[in-house]
């Protein structure tokens, strides 16, 4: 009987995932999309993003279950998972396509586009003469594999790059403070925070009313993590009051975020639906193949990750 690997996610591709995978998993396994699965008991295998309740209840045989992205907190909060390993990819496509986000969001509140945006509404000519790169501080709030790589990027262009992280790292061109006393400090220096905390027992709503008001007054806010971490009425106040002279938001509490929400509406606000990086198929295939082969002949599992910490 040949193994199945069955498939499911709401915006990917399943054709562009299956002729990716079939180069490298080859008639080893047979890859097949959900609600097309021929024989639920060959299923070991399932590679998945935001899958319905009860999902995993049909595939008794499970061995695997890979996310089709890096974060993983919705995933391990299931009551439905299988006790079987989780992964998640680590892509260097996904690295990039992340950090080149944040930078693009850092430098549009750094070279005041969002001004000059508004001005074009009003047929304005506003010049506003830029500041360099050098003079503009930017924190970017957790150093894990995407954080550190944009960290690292953002401190590349000259800008005066401060991290936040739970332990010390070591980041070329980057000031990095650790622990929960450092942060309101770090807050209260930044022009630009950039949020790319995973979202853990710790971090829910860590971006409050307090941590708002904690932030340097016309800061920009940029969130390219979870939208739990950050108290989103909280944010609204912030941005409404002009405390915060802007945002760029890829992730929210709820998604889509729902059209009364007063974010759509806020100046300075740049809304985008979760794309800031996601899963490409030829990158990614090879990696998601390497841990099937790895469950099948008895190998090692990479980017395995914790039920408990979520990341």
């Amino acid at each position: 009987m040949t193994d199945t690997l069955v498939f499911y996610s709401e915006p990917d591709p399943f054709e562009v995932w299956r002729d990716a995978l079939l180069p490298h998993l080859g008639d080893h396994v047979r890859i097949e999309k959900a609600g097309a699965v021929t024989d639920p008991e060959a299923v070991r295998f399932a590679l998945v993003w935001m899958p319905p309740a009860g999902f995993f209840a049909g595939y008794r045989n499970l061995e695997l279950v890979i996310n089709l992205g890096a974060g993983v907190d919705r995933l391990v909060a299931r009551d439905d998972l299988p006790d079987v390993p989780i992964t998640r990819l680590s892509d260097p496509e996904m690295g990039r396509m992340m950090a080149g986000f944040v930078l693009f969001s850092v430098l549009r509140h750094a070279r005041d586009i969002p001004n000059f945006q508004a001005a074009q509404t009003r047929r304005e000519w506003a010049y506003k003469h830029p500041r360099g790169a050098s003079e503009t501080t930017v924190a970017v709030l957790g150093l894990g594999e995407l954080g550190a790589l944009a960290a690292t990027e953002i401190a590349r262009q000259g800008y005066d790059t401060h991290g936040w992280a739970t332990r010390p790292k070591d980041l070329e061109g980057v000031t990095v403070h650790t622990g929960d006393d450092a942060l309101g400090g770090l807050l209260a220096i930044a022009d630009i925070v950039v949020c790319m905390l995973p979202l853990t027992s710790g971090t829910g709503n860590l971006m409050d009313e307090a941590a708002f008001a904690a932030m340097k007054p016309g800061a920009a806010f940029v969130n390219v993590s979870r939208g739990a971490v950050v108290d989103e009425p909280a944010l609204v106040e912030a941005l409404r009051s002009g405390h915060l002279s802007g945002a760029t938001l890829d992730v929210f509490a709820a998604e889509p975020l729902p059209a009364d929400s007063p974010l759509w509406t806020l100046p300075g606000v740049l809304i985008t639906p979760h794309l800031a990086s996601v899963a490409l198929p030829k990158s990614a295939a090879p990696q998601i193949a390497a841990n099937i082969r790895a469950v099948q002949t008895g190998g090692e599992v990479i980017n395995q990750v914790s039920r408990v910490r979520g990341y």
